[in-house]
């Protein structure tokens, strides 16, 4: 846990749909879109703890968003030094920038 980092916080300000040791699972209260994050506080998990938290979230976000209808995305923007990861909808990046 770091200090001072809003995921390592992890305040629940939003709809929780899932945590457990390894990760939770939340709306970005920013991007209001399925968002798991990691419970370590670095932004390289290895591969094989990616993909676990990659399929969480994909179980979640397939149930909220519509199976097939989402994409991930895990380009850490505005918090880099924390490993977490979104389901995008389709078309995501078109209203962004309008």
């Amino acid at each position: 846990m770091s200090a001072g980092c809003d995921l390592c916080e992890a305040a629940v300000i939003s709809t929780r749909y899932y945590e457990d040791d390894t990760c939770w699972i939340a709306d970005c209260e920013i991007c209001q879109v399925p968002m798991v994050v990691w419970r370590v506080h670095s932004p390289s998990p290895s591969d094989e703890v990616k993909k676990i938290l990659q399929e969480k979230l994909g179980r979640v976000a397939d149930q909220e968003l519509g199976e097939g209808n989402w994409s991930l995305d895990d380009h850490m923007r505005n918090i880099p030094d924390h490993y977490h990861a979104h389901a995008r909808r389709p078309y995501f990046w078109n209203h962004a920038r309008a």
